[in-house]
């Protein structure tokens, strides 16, 4: 199993000028950030050399900070066609024979197609394919693509949305690969997708680089995937579809897993139920393997768009501000406490990710994964262990002020009033909006 960096957290920046990017990057760097995850809308290579510029200079003058690509400018199949600058990363190409991809050499050998009918197997800015990455020789070309026009610009690492990938009509009977029918082999996909990520970092010698990827399959850890769970709900319901799924992915096998804290569809961003659940999610956040605060913070007809084109990212909508300071001070105040909270463990954490690396036990761990003799634990899929010390317990209600939570045999001491509990009972713990209960193990 391949060894991510340590304990990392996640800036994204959004929107920024690249002149202000080096010195935001300096203050995320100082104030314990180390990992920046960068987010543009725009719609041309013009604008592209001016940031990459800017990633350039911070690569260069600030080595310790991870620089990863995110949702930038428009689709791969651009990208590929036009070599142009920076793109989402995409696993589509446009259903057009004269593009370099699927005409490549005067064969059409890099796209997926179907058993019958119309190629087309996606619509994302017009007729799409997907990017038959099953295809060594198509997941070579994928990387030289992203190596010119990121990677050798300062991009250490890469974010892979849609790696489903996503298709217009799930007809996986219908689609053909490399290697199958999308029915038999269509689960692998994202991890053939990243693996031509992986191989082109790994023959750069880079041998820590991590990809953010919205899917995967067994044995994608192999390839240092970074796991998110999409473009969920902002719901307590959703919170806690969460919780219970990165226990299921440690059981997977797959340890390095996160959320868009809060949810990804925001309504308004500005509702008080929902910055009560933000506030629940980045709490539940900072007791999961990458702590990682992203979404599309609604309403969007209220922010202009940053382009009067029907392409590329500047016609999409930005979303409100999605800082911890951009919901007002009360919530400012309790995710910083909880931030300085995992700031404080990332030396604990840094060991967790020593001994998944070694050993592959998960990092959020099931009940009865850490209490295999006590048979409560076989049935608590709302709380969980963060490695071997700590034991969580989200607050996955609306206007919750208590929890109960079941204590294994032990001595545990709660990290919020340092109280001793013993354990083999069941607790009811004061749980206010800024505190969710978290026991340290400590006998």
């Amino acid at each position: 199993m391949q060894h991510v960096r340590e304990s990392k957290i996640i800036a994204i920046v959004r929107g920024q000028a690249p002149e202000k990017m080096f010195s935001l990057a300096k203050a995320l760097l100082e104030g314990g950030i180390d990992m920046m995850e960068i987010t543009f809308n725009q719609s041309d290579a013009q604008s592209w050399q001016g940031t990459a510029a800017a990633i350039r200079s911070i690569h260069d003058g600030l080595p310790e900070m991870y620089i990863g690509a995110g949702t930038v400018l428009t689709t791969l199949q651009l990208a590929i066609a036009r070599e142009a600058g920076a793109q989402f990363i995409f696993p589509f190409a446009e259903a057009d024979e004269s593009m370099g991809l699927l005409n490549r050499g005067g064969h059409i050998w890099a796209t997926s197609g179907t058993e019958r009918g119309a190629q087309q197997t996606y619509d994302y800015q017009g007729d799409c394919v997907e990017i038959d990455a099953f295809n060594p020789e198509t997941r070579k070309y994928i990387w030289e693509v992203c190596k010119k026009n990121y990677y050798d610009l300062g991009i250490d690492g890469f974010w892979l949305d849609n790696s489903e990938p996503d298709s217009t009509t799930y007809d996986f009977e219908n689609y053909r690969y490399y290697t199958g029918r999308g029915s038999k082999v269509g689960c692998e996909y994202p991890k053939k997708y990243v693996e031509a990520f992986y191989n082109g970092q790994e023959a750069e010698g880079d041998h820590e680089a991590v990809n953010l990827c919205r899917s995967a399959w067994v044995g994608s850890q192999k390839y240092r995937t970074l796991v998110w769970t999409g473009d969920v709900q902002s719901n307590f319901e959703s919170f806690k579809d969460q919780v219970i799924a990165g226990q299921n992915m440690g059981l997977a096998g797959i340890p390095w897993w996160t959320t868009d804290i809060g949810g990804f569809m925001t309504d308004n961003w500005d509702d008080p139920d929902f910055r009560e659940l933000l506030i629940r999610w980045y709490q539940y956040g900072v007791f999961c393997p990458i702590l990682r605060m992203h979404g599309n913070r609604g309403p969007d007809w209220d922010i202009p768009k940053l382009d009067d084109r029907d392409f590329g990212g500047g016609y999409l909508y930005t979303g409100h501000p999605n800082e911890l300071w951009s919901y007002g001070e009360e919530a400012y105040e309790i995710m910083k406490k909880w931030l300085d909270i995992r700031l404080s463990m990332k030396d604990y954490i840094a060991g967790l990710m020593e001994e998944t690396a070694k050993t592959g036990a998960p990092i959020i761990r099931t009940m009865f994964f850490e209490f295999p003799d006590d048979e409560k634990c076989w049935d608590l899929p709302e709380q969980y262990m963060f490695g071997s010390d700590y034991l969580v317990a989200p607050v996955l209600e609306l206007g919750a002020r208590e929890r109960s939570v079941y204590l294994p045999k032990g001595q545990w001491e709660s990290i919020s009033d340092k109280k001793i509990y013993s354990g083999g009972q069941t607790v009811t713990v004061p749980a206010p909006l800024d505190v969710m209960p978290v026991f340290k193990k400590i006998g």
